[in-house]
C-alpha cells in the first residue's frame, strides 16, 4: 500500500513549476537525519504534496510521486556543492535521494492558512510547531483533503 509524504521547498529554489518542466528530479540536498529516513522510506508509486515555503504563497501547490527508490545523494560526494559532505562515505553514505515525478500542479495552491482552518488537518504534522523538517509523513485522510481543497471553487 502506498505511504503520502509532504516535500517543502522554496520555489525560487525549486518549485512546482520547475518539476513539471524536468518531469522528474532527484530530490537531493537533505541534511536532516529524520528527513534522510523518510526520504530512505519512499517507495515508487507513494504519493507527494509538493509545498512552497518561504514565500508570499506558502502551500500546497500540487502532487508529485516517488518515481523510484533513494539512491545516495550524488552531491554529498561534489566538493563544489554546497551539500557536500566530507564525512559521508561512498561504501556508507550518509544522505540519500529519492526520484520524484511531477503529476500535478494546482490552479491554485492550497495556503496554510486554508490548511489551518480545518479542524480534520489540525494532526498534519506541517501545522506542528517545530515541524521544520523539509520531508514529512502525511496520512491518506490529510492527502485526501488537501486534493479536495485544490479542487473546491477558491
Amino acid at each position: 500500500m502506498p505511504s503520502h509524504w509532504l516535500v517543502k521547498s522554496e520555489p525560487d529554489v525549486y518549485s512546482i513549476d520547475d518539476l513539471k518542466e524536468d518531469r522528474a528530479t532527484l530530490w537531493d540536498g537533505v541534511r536532516n537525519y529524520q528527513a534522510r529516513n523518510y526520504l530512505r522510506e519512499m517507495k515508487p508509486g507513494d504519493a507527494v504534496l509538493f509545498y512552497h515555503s518561504s514565500c508570499e504563497e506558502v502551500g500546497v501547490a500540487g502532487v508529485a510521486k516517488v518515481k523510484s527508490a533513494a539512491v545516495p545523494d550524488p552531491l554529498q560526494f561534489d566538493k563544489k556543492s554546497d551539500y557536500h559532505d566530507p564525512e559521508s562515505e561512498r561504501d556508507a553514505p550518509r544522505w540519500w535521494s529519492p526520484e520524484l515525478e511531477f503529476v500535478k500542479k494546482f490552479p491554485q495552491a492550497v495556503g496554510l492558512n486554508q490548511i489551518r482552518s480545518k479542524r480534520e488537518l489540525e494532526k498534519m504534522l506541517v501545522l506542528q510547531r517545530g515541524s521544520r523538517l523539509s520531508v514529512l509523513p502525511v496520512s491518506q485522510k490529510e492527502f485526501d483533503i488537501i486534493l479536495a481543497l485544490s479542487e473546491a471553487k477558491q
